[in-house]
């Protein structure tokens, strides 16, 4: 029996000028509802995540949230969520950053646990890189070490690896997808 790889590429849908001109969307949507996709998403993933051997996955509200906790699973790793503000109790970390099309802001508890963690970074997509900077500023403000992030998809054109220079290793940072 041959098994055919499979193509994430091909589960991306991608439309122009959404949310504004100019601006391509990248929806992944269509990946999470193949079964066979999204396996293969989860298992390259965590595959990547294990070689680091992180102690948390941190991942931003709300599209981090998806691979976040599988990711968590696979490394065998807890999860921290980076909320937006106003859904997390008091004592908290801030950060406020720019994105592509506008401002946002992403709030952590500084557990205890954290203070000398290896933290692994994900969310879906990486543009800018302003998200993924606010997650590196959060984790490390909580006395935790970025050991490496992770990505669906990245942009490349628009450099936002460059923003994790400072935080992670370069042979650290994976996207399974690159435009």
């Amino acid at each position: 029996m041959c098994i055919v790889p499979v193509r994430l590429e091909d589960y991306i849908r991608s439309t122009p000028d959404f949310p504004q001109p100019g601006i391509m969307f990248r929806d992944f949507s269509p990946l999470l509802m193949d079964a066979t996709a999204l396996d293969e998403t989860i298992d390259q993933l965590g595959s990547l995540a294990q070689t680091v051997q992180p102690d948390f996955i941190v991942a931003p509200e709300a599209r981090g949230f998806v691979f976040g906790p599988a990711i968590a699973r696979e490394a065998k790793a807890g999860f921290l969520p980076a909320r937006k503000p106003g859904k997390l109790p008091p004592d908290l970390i801030s950060h406020a950053y720019d994105l592509e099309y506008g401002t946002a802001e992403l709030q952590i508890t500084p557990f205890e646990q954290l203070s000398g963690a290896r933290v692994l970074l994900h969310d879906d997509l990486l543009a800018t890189g302003g998200t993924i900077d606010a997650l590196a500023q959060l984790a490390t403000r909580a006395g935790a070490e970025v050991v490496g992030a992770l990505f669906l998809i990245e942009l490349t054109a628009l450099e936002g690896r460059a923003r994790l220079a400072e935080h992670a290793p370069a042979d650290a940072i994976h996207a399974l997808i690159h435009y």
